[in-house]
């Protein structure tokens, strides 16, 4: 007979970004909770509003398995003892076991006997086993945790309720000074508090009582809705996602309504008042069926439609106050250049360890030029990139950013654009910010992604200088997000940057302005910075499923740009289940391991055919020298293909040819040889890193 079980956790109001992740650890955690307890279930549906975490194990079994296994003891020679009888080592084993020495049995295993006992343990009722699933609500972490009357437990929020139902019955236990029941509670201000007679009853039971607890089913009201009021009104709406979800998780039962501002407020940024609406008060932003603005919001109330005109009114009021600040600091900032804003931030500090943003931006107009030479810029390119890097913090000193610091950087383009500066540059101010999340968008133009580089790279390295480095989890200047972006605009535009490039990038800005650098020398932490940008990489390739070694051979030589040890561990990737990879990258490593012997060679030095004693030799000269003809032209597929077909040589050339040899000439010839081929490896890296057992 299957069972239905349900867990309710009744609590104060839960910040809507906590919501989801925290039922989907619910679940997460019961699942395990059910296996590791041999409890066989068929699945698990979650359940959460604002107010509540809760979830439905459907198609649970009566009880546990049952166990029969055998356990093994000590050896034939201890358990007895030299009457026979048996010794405190069996009797012990016996008492661990549960069982009497009449259980006992031999069984050999290579050539010794040993003690064993057969076991079964009978599976527990559900009912019983369920109780410990007030550790799984215990053990739920969330982002932020409080503590409430004279406890010292740690939660999200007080609790208010449990429930706690195996199909008509209560599974009792107490978490403080809350016992589980079969009581839940209706809405805040239009519901009742509710007595479930059976688990099966749940979610049904609440919906009288103006609750939707099933949070995939209220996203699909609220969606509706909207879509419904669109098409009455002829509107186009952007129903974005991330703000769908937060609103979905902000109320219990879904009303959509509309509302209006006046119209002489659309002349403010669409930018500004899509963050008023979204970002602030959590409307979604209305245009007409050609992408225009029009002067209305939708909005979720947490309720029915009683009274539904003064939450509208009530909504307005509160939008226009902030779309009036807008239009004010719109109006007020265009009343100055951006020479003046630019000067302001000569008292803006940056960080009081670091400099101003004036200082900040200085520098980045420093880094910014030589990768901008470095990476091959157009002339006129160029010549944004300067300009840009000359003014793009401006908007920070701008009331509109003052008041809305989400549209730092959309504000510096727009202003940008009215004080017609090149579009290039004016486009540069946003993109500097980009990407603003682990996968947001990039850069789009060349301008911008340099500016953005420059910027990121400018943080890293005046944070780390300061000696304020992440730790753990520990990145209050998001320094981890910034190393990020950094290879991800470098991978995307395919540009050649390594973590040494980028140090040169610095040091050329320090030599210039050196003033800006008294207090963040740039060989300060130098190691240790360019291990943390190519473990951002790391990161990267990861999530892409690469083999750990793969990632760790092709990031070890800090020389490489990203974008070929991306494809480093793309190409080796593709070749691990070659029949002969293996003896491939043995032939190469054992190549590499000789080649840390070899002295220090010029590029000058050729390696001496007169010197050769064998044919292997000959042929490892001959095959390599073909390989070097066209090497540099190669990209890293056919560099693989090349160093492949090394293989055969090399392994016929250890066969024949003892590499440090007596005479001094002859070794380093030899050594030379191979320190060329071992040059050859480094664009995968370091090879010796690859697991070929």
């Amino acid at each position: 007979m299957s069972h239905t079980f349900l867990l309710e956790i009744g609590l104060e109001e839960i910040p809507a970004h906590v919501v989801t992740p925290s039922v989907n650890q619910l679940v997460e955690k019961t699942k395990a909770f059910l296996d590791a307890q041999r409890l066989a279930y068929g699945e698990i549906l979650p359940y959460s509003t604002p107010r509540r975490l809760g979830l439905k194990i459907v198609d649970l079994a009566d009880k546990q398995a049952d166990i029969e296994e055998e356990a093994k003891g000590p050896a034939k020679k201890i358990a007895l003892d030299d009457a026979g009888n048996w010794s405190k080592a069996a009797q012990g084993f016996c008492r661990g076991q549960g069982v009497s020495v009449d259980d006992l049995f031999f069984k050999e295993i290579k050539g010794v006997e040993y003690v064993y006992v057969k076991k079964f343990i009978a599976g527990q009722l559900a009912k019983d086993v369920l109780q410990g699933i007030k550790e799984v609500i215990m053990s739920i972490k969330f982002p932020t945790m409080m503590r409430w009357a004279s406890y010292d437990f740690e939660y999200v929020r007080p609790l208010r309720w449990l429930v706690a139902l195996l199909d008509n019955e209560v599974v009792e236990f107490n978490i403080l000074n809350v016992a589980s029941g079969r009581v839940s509670q209706g809405h805040r201000f239009l519901g009742q508090t509710v007595t479930l007679n059976d688990a099966n009853e749940y979610p049904a039971s609440l919906l009288p009582q103006k609750v939707i607890a099933d949070a995939k089913e209220r996203k699909d009201l609220i969606v509706t809705q909207i879509k419904d009021l669109a098409a009455r009104n002829a509107w186009n709406v952007d129903i974005d996602e991330d703000l769908l979800e937060e609103v979905n998780n902000l109320v219990e039962y879904p009303t959509v309504f509309a509302g209006s501002f006046d119209e002489k407020y659309l002349e403010v940024p669409d930018e500004v008042l899509i963050t008023s609406m979204k970002d602030h008060q959590r409307f979604f932003y209305v245009t007409d069926q050609n992408g225009q603005m029009l002067p209305n919001f939708i909005s979720v109330r947490n309720g029915n439609e009683d009274y539904l005109e003064n939450v509208i009114a009530g909504n307005e009021k509160v939008l226009t106050a902030r779309l009036e600040d807008a239009k004010f600091f719109y109006h007020e900032d265009q009343q100055q250049t951006i020479a003046h804003y630019v000067e302001r931030l000569k008292k803006v500090t940056f960080h009081d360890k670091i400099g101003t943003i004036y200082e900040k931006m200085q520098r980045v107009a420093k880094i910014s030029a030589f990768l901008g030479e470095y990476l091959g810029l157009s002339s006129a390119e160029l010549a944004d990139l300067a300009r840009a890097a000359e003014i793009y913090k401006f908007d920070l000193v701008t009331g509109m950013v003052g008041e809305f610091a989400e549209l730092q950087g959309i504000m510096g383009e727009i202003y940008a654009n009215l004080a017609n500066e090149n579009k290039a540059v004016a486009i540069a101010m946003r993109e500097e910010y980009m990407p603003t999340s682990a996968e947001g968008q990039l850069p789009e133009t060349n301008v911008g992604a340099v500016l953005s580089i420059a910027d990121k790279l400018d943080s890293i390295q005046a944070f780390f200088s300061a000696d304020m480095i992440p730790t753990g989890s520990n990145d209050p200047y998001a320094l981890r997000r910034q190393a990020l972006g950094i290879v991800r605009i470098t991978l995307d535009k395919g540009w050649n940057l390594s973590t040494t490039l980028l140090q040169r990038a610095i040091e050329q800005a320090a030599s210039q302005v050196p003033e800006l650098y008294e207090n963040i020398d740039p060989s300060k932490h130098q190691e240790e910075r360019a291990a943390f940008i190519v473990d951002r990489l790391e990161q990267l390739l990861s999530n892409e499923n690469l083999r750990h070694d793969v990632i760790s051979a092709t990031t070890a030589v800090k020389d490489n740009p990203f974008v070929q040890s991306k494809q480093a561990s793309e190409v080796l990737s593709q070749h691990l289940a070659d029949a002969d990879f293996k003896e491939t990258i043995e032939a190469l490593t054992r190549v590499t391991r000789l080649a840390k012997k070899a002295p220090e060679f010029c590029d000058c030095e050729e390696v001496d055919g007169a010197l050769f004693e064998n044919q292997a030799e000959i042929n490892l000269n001959k095959a390599v020298d073909e390989v070097l003809a066209n090497y540099a032209k190669q990209n890293v597929v056919q560099k693989y293909e090349a160093l492949h077909s090394l293989k055969e040589p090399i392994s016929a050339y250890f066969e024949q040819t003892m590499v440090m040899a007596d005479d001094e000439a002859i070794k380093n010839n030899r050594l030379l040889q191979l320190s060329i081929i071992a040059d050859l490896t480094r664009v995968f890296g370091c090879l010796e890193e690859l697991n070929v057992k």
